[in-house]
């Protein structure tokens, strides 16, 4: 099942789960949906984050620290579940879910409640038995496309997908940019060939411009890197910080929009 964007752009917010603490996590996540955003990323904490820039990096490092885990995540989701029926996703790297086990993270994931999952380095052709595990528990399954995807790769992605589709708005590493990459609404146009699905543009997307500027040719869009480093330069203030960056982001961005129409 697509996820509900009920709003256009809708926001997409990615946390790294455990910077500063768990305690202050679930905080910020519902901070932040209380201020508009439509789903949450829960990220989990990776030791060799390759997909992943300097921002999410630090946080990462913060995190794992603390001895954040892909299981103290899941009981996060829970919690926010009770709390918020937002869109919940689980972002994380391939290993810790194999650590796991396939069938024993989709049930796990099933009983948080959360929507779905997104593996970042999982590559949708070797996907198969993550797909029957999720599929068979109603899991929503997130994919990456990239600018350098070929229509065939982007034919299988669309097939495997569900949710939504993250399209990579540019090759390379997460964080902030000053500028909308012209790839990532040809991507979109690309991707609208062969799927129905809602499509979030992520990666570099950290101003209310660019936000509006996606809401001209996607569903929603994903803020990382921008929100990961107010909760750094912030501590002790994390949720109000965010809380208060996610409502002039969008009221600016979504503005913009409705008059640009």
């Amino acid at each position: 099942m697509p996820l509900r964007f009920q709003n256009r752009p809708a926001l997409v917010a990615y946390l790294t789960c455990g910077d500063p603490d768990l305690a202050i996590t679930m905080d910020i996540a519902l901070a932040a949906i209380d201020a508009g955003a439509d789903v949450v990323e829960l990220g989990v904490p990776f030791s060799d984050p390759v997909a992943d820039g300097p921002v999410i990096q630090r946080a990462s490092e913060r995190a794992l620290r603390h001895g954040t885990s892909l299981l103290q995540v899941l009981e996060l989701a829970r919690k926010i579940r009770k709390k918020s029926q937002a869109g919940l996703i689980i972002f994380t790297y391939l290993n810790p879910v194999l650590r796991m086990g396939m069938e024993k993270f989709s049930a796990a994931a099933q009983d948080a409640c959360v929507d779905g999952a997104l593996i970042t380095d999982l590559p949708v052709e070797e996907s198969r038995d993550y797909l029957v595990e999720m599929q068979k528990r109603g899991l929503a399954t997130v994919f990456l496309a990239a600018p350098t995807s070929t229509d065939a790769r982007l034919q299988q992605i669309a097939r495997a997908s569900s949710g939504f589709v993250y399209a990579v708005s540019r090759t390379g590493v997460t964080g902030a940019r000053q500028q909308m990459p012209e790839d990532a609404p040809k991507l979109v146009g690309r991707l609208r060939r062969y799927t129905d699905l809602p499509v979030a543009v992520g990666f570099g997307i950290s101003t209310s411009a660019q936000f509006e500027a996606v809401g001209k040719f996607a569903d929603a869009a994903v803020v990382g890197s921008a929100i990961v480093e107010i909760i750094e330069r912030n501590p002790g203030k994390e949720a109000e910080s965010v809380a208060q960056f996610v409502r002039q982001f969008l009221v600016s961005g979504r503005q913009s929009s409705a008059l640009s129409r």
